[in-house]
């Protein structure tokens, strides 16, 4: 029996548990591939779901050790979480043993039911008729062999009317979801206008960035519920994945510049960044770059693409180096404040903008932490049927982190912290002495 390197099907097994990709109507193309497992899909069925597999022009190119590999060693099959484990436990008591072989597998077919060459094609639907989240994999248990084929893969469920439902059980909420926050956003859009215009003396060029900002995530938004939409519907997102990944681009951007900007304090307490600043932009936005393209790669292709982990790799590195840089101008406007303080003799004014600093620092940790570490945990505990739950609480994580982020510095004529008397000014001069605000 074929020799299974152990830890690339552990490698692989276990990545299937953290993919949770879109399922849609995907064609892709195998070359000379020698890997013992591929991962294709990983969809969330209900009781009327359906996996449908065609495969054409395939090839299985054998070295002289092993001229005729048998095609019963070469196959399609559906894999729960639930038997994830017990498939691990056999490739571990056995180095030689063939996941085609285990009974806690669900099998399609093996490339023994293929056509006759040239053609060598096969194609068939299979329904799923116990609810779970399955992964779909192709298994090569042929030594030193290499295959290629074109592979077009249907996995969906049926609704009460019959119609198909490409997306898995637990994001067909996504569409309603993500326009239900568009429209939130076109409201805080619609009310943030109506403070600009209210304030017009205070407006700085940051308020106009951060409006932008609002139209770009509600954009981002509405593309993403189109893009759902149509996989749900037809399997495809007929274009709106672009849309979808150029206003993510925009809206992405936008959110760490703002951020940089506002911690460096530039537009409403200096007109002018420093050098040191600047080159934080310099870094986060290449990198920002750069992580869309690993996004973009990550969303359009699929764990069956060779290279699909380390652009995940990239992706979790180039957002960690972007989520710690932004950091940087937070510290610096808190500890230029601090030096300010004791020598301007305006200690209430520069209480006031430290303690509104310090606030803006804790709300960036809050939402960074949120966003990149709850949401994941959520994605990985919670049940395959409420998968959208992640998505909801990071959309709420974010509109939360938007109108605290708009509240605090917000356009105002009047400015409370500003008109304040001696007793006051001489209070504030002993709260800059505390050591409240070291970070």
């Amino acid at each position: 029996m074929a020799k299974i390197p152990l830890l690339l099907p552990l490698s692989v097994l276990l990545l299937s548990l953290l993919s949770l990709s879109t399922a849609e109507i995907k064609s892709l193309t195998i070359t000379a591939d020698s890997r013992p497992m591929i991962l294709f899909e990983k969809f969330g069925f209900t009781h009327t779901g359906h996996v449908t597999i065609s495969v054409s022009s395939v090839s299985v190119a054998s070295s002289s050790a092993a001229p005729n590999p048998n095609p019963s060693r070469l196959g399609f099959f559906l894999l729960s979480e639930e038997s994830l484990l017990q498939v691990l436990v056999e490739i571990q008591q056995n180095p030689n043993f063939c996941v085609l072989d285990s009974h806690y597998i669900l099998r399609l077919f093996n490339f023994r039911e293929l056509s006759p060459p040239p053609h060598s094609r096969f194609e068939q639907s299979y329904p799923v008729t116990a609810p779970n989240e399955y992964s779909l994999f192709f298994a090569n248990c042929a030594p030193e062999t290499q295959v290629s084929m074109n592979v077009k893969t249907e996995v969906y469920n049926l609704d009460r009317d019959g119609s198909r439902d490409y997306l898995s059980a637990g994001l067909t909420q996504l569409p309603s979801l993500f326009f239900f926050f568009s429209v939130l956003y076109i409201g805080f859009f619609g009310i943030w206008i109506y403070i600009c215009l209210t304030n017009k003396r205070s407006v700085h060029r940051i308020h106009l960035v951060m409006g932008i900002l609002l139209i770009m995530k509600a954009l981002n938004l509405i593309c993403a519920a189109e893009d759902k939409h149509y996989v749900k519907v037809t399997g495809t997102p007929h274009g709106w994945d672009v849309l979808f990944y150029i206003f993510q681009f925009i809206r992405v951007v936008l959110l760490f510049t703002v951020i940089v900007l506002i911690g460096t304090g530039w537009s409403f307490l200096k007109p002018f960044l420093q050098e040191r600043e600047k080159k934080v932009l310099m870094i986060v936005i290449p990198l920002q770059v750069l992580a869309n393209v690993a996004s973009v790669v990550i969303g359009e292709t699929g764990p069956f693409i060779k290279d699909w982990v380390t652009w995940n790799q990239v992706f979790l590195l180039v957002d960690i180096i972007c989520c710690c840089a932004i950091i940087f101008p937070i510290v610096w406007s808190i500890r230029s404040l601090r030096e300010t303080s004791k020598t301007d003799g305006k200690a209430a004014r520069n209480l006031a903008k430290l303690t509104l600093f310090r606030q803006f620092y804790i709300v960036v940790i809050g939402y960074l932490y949120f966003t990149r570490i709850v949401v994941f945990a959520l994605k990985t505990i919670a049940a395959y049927k409420y998968q959208w739950v992640s998505n909801a609480a990071e959309e709420l994580a974010s509109l939360a982190f938007y109108i605290v982020i708009f509240y605090m510095f917000r356009p105002l004529e009047t400015n409370e912290y500003f008109v304040l008397d001696e007793e006051e000014e001489e209070a504030a001069e002993q709260a800059l002495r505390d050591e409240e605000f070291e970070l």
